[in-house]
Formats: C-alpha cells, sequence, structure tokens
C-alpha cells in the first residue's frame, strides 16, 4: 500500500499526471522510490554492498542519487528529479515535496549525524543545497537556488545565499512577499541597499548634513 500511496500522491501534486498508472510506468521520481525501498531494507539488514549496487543502479536509471541509509517518509514528491543527491543519515518526514538539483549534503566536517532532517510538509526549490546536520521545521518553504547551513523554524519561508528566513507564520520578517518560486525576494540587495542608506547617513552625519531621503536614495540607487 505504501509505494500505491506514493504514487497517488505524485499523481494529485503533478498536474502533468493524467493518472495513476502514468506515474507508476513513467516518473522517475516513483522508480527511485521503488528502489530506494529494496536498498534501505538491505541497509537495515547490513547487506551494506547489496544495498549500494541497488541504489547505484536507481541512480543510472532516473539520475537521483539516494543513500541506502536515507530515512524517507510517506508521500515523497519528487518531481522531475534529476541531480537530486540525499545523504546517508538524511532524513525526510511525511508529504514533502523536492525539487530537481536539490542536495541534502553534509559539510566534510561533521561525523555520525552528517546530514539534513526535514520535517512534514516541507517544500525545497529547484537547486537548493541543504548542507550539514541541520533541521528543516515542519511547513517550512525553501526558495529555488538558496543555500541552507543553519536550522529554520517551522512554518518559515527562507530563501538566500546564506538562506534567510523572511516569513513565519505566513508574516512577513523583512519586506519580502510570499514564496512562488518565480517572484523571489533578493536577499542580497536588500542588504546592499540597507549597507547604502547607512553609508550615506554616515557620510551626511560627518559633513553635519541632515540624512538623505527616501527619494533621494532611490536616485542615488539608479544612477
Amino acid at each position: 500500500m505504501g509505494l500505491l500511496e506514493d504514487a497517488r500522491n505524485i499523481q494529485r501534486k503533478d498536474p502533468a499526471a493524467r493518472n495513476v498508472l502514468e506515474v507508476i510506468l513513467l516518473y522517475p521520481g516513483f522508480h527511485i522510490l521503488v528502489y530506494h525501498r529494496i536498498a534501505h531494507w538491505l541497509y537495515r539488514h547490513k547487506r551494506f554492498f547489496l544495498a549500494r549496487w541497488v541504489s547505484q543502479h536507481g541512480r543510472r536509471r532516473t539520475g537521483i542519487e539516494i543513500h541506502p541509509g536515507a530515512t524517507i517518509g510517506r508521500c515523497l514528491f519528487i518531481d522531475h528529479g534529476m541531480g537530486i543527491v540525499f545523504g546517508e543519515t538524511c532524513e525526510i518526514g511525511d508529504n514533502c515535496t523536492i525539487y530537481h538539483g536539490v542536495t541534502l549534503g553534509g559539510t566534510g566536517k561533521d561525523t555520525g549525524k552528517r546530514h539534513p532532517t526535514l520535517g512534514n510538509n516541507v517544500l525545497i526549490g529547484a537547486g537548493t543545497k541543504v548542507l550539514g546536520p541541520v533541521y528543516i521545521g515542519d511547513n517550512s518553504r525553501i526558495g529555488a537556488g538558496s543555500v541552507v547551513l543553519r536550522n529554520l523554524p517551522a512554518n518559515c519561508t527562507a530563501v538566500g545565499v546564506p538562506a534567510e528566513v523572511v516569513r513565519i507564520n505566513n508574516k512577513a520578517v523583512n519586506p519580502a512577499d510570499d514564496l512562488d518560486q518565480q517572484d523571489l525576494p533578493d536577499i542580497v540587495a536588500q542588504r546592499l541597499t540597507d549597507l547604502d542608506r547607512r553609508l550615506g547617513a554616515l557620510e551626511n552625519a560627518a559633513q553635519g548634513d541632515t540624512p538623505p531621503t527616501a527619494a533621494q536614495i532611490a536616485a542615488r540607487q539608479k544612477s
């Protein structure tokens, strides 16, 4: 029932999937879950070589690399999937969505628990890298192309390199808007704007002038 539930979940979430049979026969995101179920069973029964052989065969077939030691919950939706990597001690909760190019990897300096843990209902955008034994809270959303190096709270939206929380419980932490995978807030640009504003204020203070107005700051940025 578990794999059938996974297939139905993919069919529900992917508007391009016409029916469950199409998912079972044609979707690499489903195929890799089948390979991983077998590899993970072998891994838990200490058949490490066979486990790795199965996982590598799945990698060649799908372009998705999941270490057999990784723990995956119910209803994982891997969309497209090409270039995804999950490390050995990675843990993924239920009902998560992960887009192509995502890495749940290590930093190279940790031992033991080296890879991320995702709570339930987590969405990770395309190309995102989550590195180290960090925890991503339930219902969190991470924007495409982000790099996550520290824990993120539940019910948050995070974007940027390194990723910063821009919303918690659907309330903005800064002027950023909702994550829609297209119009992501530019954290670097916001930092540069804040830095320019502070430098302008310091220069004016040093010259004995009044601080610049918002219109003056905007004009300086356009020039």
